[in-house]
């Protein structure tokens, strides 16, 4: 594995272990020329995935730029990293296991939206806003219809906050 600090291509395992539910392993390396640490990761990977876009172009799927799309849209929310990464492992395993070497955009998209819906709508509205290329604010009203309009889900409880929901207290909220 090529070194990300001085470029030299040996490098040496300290540590690994299973991550992601057993998904993944996690190695911690070192670098002998320089002493530099990183850490990468080892996935499964069933099959390779070529994207479609709306121009015709076919790309390599890039399961980074899945995870930064993702995590744009979760910016500034408070949803557990795991889940987060359970998350992009399902939409990837669902592109996996289609059985088709090629997968549109617009197929990922949709996956990301629907499994974001049931994370959080904060970061659902926001890919979806994208995604569909909302252009005035009744585009978001009527997403936003839609939500309201599905099946509901439990809200999310912050442990502090379901406390002071016992003794009859309203939970703060950060302004």
């Amino acid at each position: 594995m090529r070194c990300p600090y001085c470029g030299s291509q040996d490098s040496q395992v300290k540590d690994s272990r299973p991550a992601e539910d057993g998904g993944a392993i996690r190695r911690r390396r070192v670098c002998p020329d320089c002493g530099g640490r990183f850490t990468t990761y080892e996935r499964v990977q069933l099959r390779e995935l070529t994207v479609l876009k709306k121009s015709g172009r076919r790309v390599p799927f890039d399961r980074d730029k899945l995870a930064r799309s993702v995590q744009v849209a979760l910016r500034k929310r408070q949803v557990d990293p795991e889940r987060v990464e359970r998350l992009i492992s399902g939409i990837v395993r669902q592109l996996e296991s289609t059985g088709e070497a090629e997968v549109t955009s617009d197929q990922i998209g949709l996956l990301v939206m629907e499994a974001l819906r049931g994370l959080d709508d904060v970061a659902y509205v926001r890919f979806a806003s994208v995604y569909r290329d909302f252009r005035e604010a009744r585009d978001f009203a009527a997403l936003i219809g839609e939500l309201s309009q599905g099946p509901q889900r439990a809200p999310s409880v912050d442990p502090d906050e379901e406390d002071a929901r016992e003794v009859g207290d309203e939970p703060m909220r950060d302004a």
